[in-house]
């Protein structure tokens, strides 16, 4: 059994939602990263952090003689409804960490745009940005859709109840004058929607995520799909007005037969709460940015070749949690 399913295996016999002390000599620290749907990016690139951070009692030390992961720690990638479900379940306690889009999390963190008139979710802390997520919307070829204005009246997918796909596909759909109540819409993660779109029951549908997505890659497997482009005075009135916002190019054949698309972006992070201990998230930190975790995320993923130490505290959105902040301080004055 690898060590991210022997991990997996204890995590869910595991009932501790608390935050032990790592320091204790052969204690295990159970740590779950909230990641998004199992088709989606943020589960495998979740799973391959949970195998890096993860060592458990009885584990071997690194070959340079360093130690792998977090001394006593079982790490698991958990299956959320995304974003703003993992906030929730990050103020409540119920996950020690989570993937979270930097739009999302400044909002949740300011009560402002979509947390307007909630409370803040004032405990959120980053322990690093990961990478871009692109706004991707699919259509099928030849369907005569080509603009995001072409969605009115049409059915849509806008991902599921929760998600920061739907919060974003909102936000995107006002810039060219359209709300939810212009379209059919439906609320469905990609791999169904897909699915819909493919037996000509849907006619396109929002994913906001590292390219390739699985879901995504499948159906363009089987079908013929496009991506909608997000460009021009819309695009541009969406980076001036959030600053979470970026330009991004999906790059040709990323998906079989899709040409190069002009789209936006919002970053992954990984947050944690301000009440895990500062010693348990500088060891996480520091057990990212291991060599050996650096050999996992390149070889595992290919979202994991964009997760980078030097693009660690930047859109995040939120404050830095101390320990991770400690850490980075620390290898900056090096």
């Amino acid at each position: 059994m690898n060590l991210h399913r022997r991990a997996l295996a204890l995590g869910l016999l595991g009932s501790s939602f608390g935050f032990p002390d790592v320091s204790a000599q052969q204690s295990v620290v159970f740590f779950r990263i909230g990641t998004g749907g199992q088709l989606g990016t943020y589960f495998p690139v979740g799973g391959l952090i949970a195998n890096s951070i993860s060592n458990p009692p009885g584990s071997r030390a690194c070959s340079d003689g360093g130690s792998c992961g977090v001394p006593g720690m079982i790490a698991t990638a958990v299956a959320t409804d995304g974003s703003a479900a993992n906030v929730a379940a990050i103020a409540l306690g119920r996950m020690q960490s989570a993937f979270i889009q930097s739009d999302v999390a400044y909002w949740a963190y300011t009560g402002t745009g979509l947390y307007e008139g909630r409370p803040k979710v004032e405990e959120l802390r980053a322990i690093a940005t990961l990478y871009p997520e692109s706004v991707q919307v699919v259509v099928r070829k030849g369907s005569g859709i080509s603009a995001i204005s072409d969605l009115k009246g049409k059915r849509v997918s806008l991902d599921e109840r929760g998600s920061g796909t739907l919060i974003d596909a909102g936000v995107i759909l006002a810039a060219y004058g359209l709300s939810e109540n212009d379209l059919s819409a439906e609320y469905m993660k990609s791999r169904a929607a897909g699915e819909k779109l493919m037996a000509g029951n849907l006619d396109a549908f929002f994913s906001v995520s590292g390219w390739p997505e699985g879901g995504i890659a499948e159906l363009a497997a089987a079908s013929d799909v496009d991506l909608i482009p997000i460009a021009g005075k819309e695009a541009g009135a969406l980076l001036d007005q959030y600053s979470f916002f970026s330009s991004d190019v999906i790059p040709g054949d990323v998906y079989r037969g899709v040409a190069e698309t002009k789209t936006i972006s919002v970053n992954a992070i990984w947050a944690t709460s301000s009440k895990v201990p500062d010693d348990l998230i500088y060891n996480v930190t520091a057990s990212l940015w291991h060599p050996t975790t650096r050999k996992l995320l390149d070889s595992g993923h290919v979202k994991g070749r964009s997760i980078k130490i030097e693009a660690a505290v930047k859109g995040l959105g939120i404050p830095l949690h101390p320990g991770a902040d400690r850490f980075y301080k620390e290898r900056q004055a090096k």
